[in-house]
């Protein structure tokens, strides 16, 4: 089965923090990440980051969609998705409306599964199950 995250999308990742470089502190940024080397703090995206095996990460992350193929200790809130990639290690609580894990993936934590309100279909859905995800997504905002 196919990444959600296509091949051009990895490779057209718009910053990259290197392989050699160990940043500290908060970072936002609102297209695409990928961290090689090492990051303390917080992070808070409005695209997608993707960290590469061998990068480790001690933050709580808040992102569009989280791809690990390191180490991170920290909690994950992804509005679309995450994926673990089998030499990914998670130490911290995730919280998203997709995830995909790999075999080989160590996770210690828990996984909260949330609604994607935004990927809702008001035509094929039954109107109760339409009003119910509307008053979730209420009680959560």
């Amino acid at each position: 089965m196919a990444s959600p995250i296509d091949a051009y999308q990895l490779q057209s990742i718009a910053t990259r923090i290197g392989k050699d470089a160990h940043l500290k502190g908060n970072l936002k940024f609102s297209s695409s990440l990928k961290i090689c080397g090492g990051f303390e703090g917080n992070i808070d995206a409005g695209g997608f980051l993707y960290i590469e095996e061998g990068a480790v990460v001690k933050a709580d992350i808040v992102a569009q969609d989280v791809i690990i193929a390191g180490e991170v200790h920290g909690n994950i809130e992804a509005r679309s998705m995450v994926e673990m990639l089998p030499t990914s290690r998670i130490y911290g609580n995730v919280r998203t409306s997709k995830i995909r894990i790999a075999d080989g993936v160590v996770f210690e934590g828990k996984c909260e599964m949330i609604r994607n309100v935004e990927g809702i279909d008001v035509f094929s859905t039954l109107l109760k199950d339409l009003r119910r995800s509307i008053r979730l997504a209420e009680e959560e905002a």
